[in-house]
């Protein structure tokens, strides 16, 4: 038999031995890789005030209200978004989805629940600030 003829039999019989597998008896994949965009890891660097306006920006061109950010910060990576909290002076809260693409859909909080998100609460940034109207511990 050729060396190619021995290749394609080696992975046909690899693939045979698989047919019967259990899927759940495979182990898992726990390593996850973060991916983000340059547009998504800018956000990270913000200082605070500038944070606030881009998020408040991101907020109105979604056609919601928001006259200032009052407090702010990431919350978490959902899918291959890059979540963050803003609470409004108007006593309003928004969660807002940052896509790879510098997009943003913005959803109120009190929605996050009911559409199966994450909740809205402000995590550690992964720069190490803590977020705006949040004391920083230690």
């Amino acid at each position: 038999m050729t060396r190619p003829a021995l290749m394609i039999a080696a992975a046909a019989a690899c693939l045979v031995t698989a047919c019967g597998s259990d899927p759940a008896a495979a182990p898992a994949n726990k390593t996850g890789i973060l991916v983000r965009s340059e547009e998504q890891n800018r956000l990270h660097q913000l200082d605070d005030p500038m944070r606030d306006i881009a998020l408040k920006r991101a907020i109105i061109a979604s056609g919601l209200r928001c006259k200032r950010v009052t407090r702010s910060g990431y919350v978490a990576e959902y899918n291959n978004l890059s979540m963050w909290s803003a609470d409004c002076e108007d006593q309003r809260s928004w969660g807002i989805f940052v896509g790879p693409d510098g997009s943003a859909q913005v959803r109120p909080c009190t929605d996050m629940a009911k559409f199966k998100l994450p909740a809205c609460t402000i995590a550690a940034d992964p720069s190490g600030r803590a977020a705006r109207g949040l004391k920083k511990e230690g």
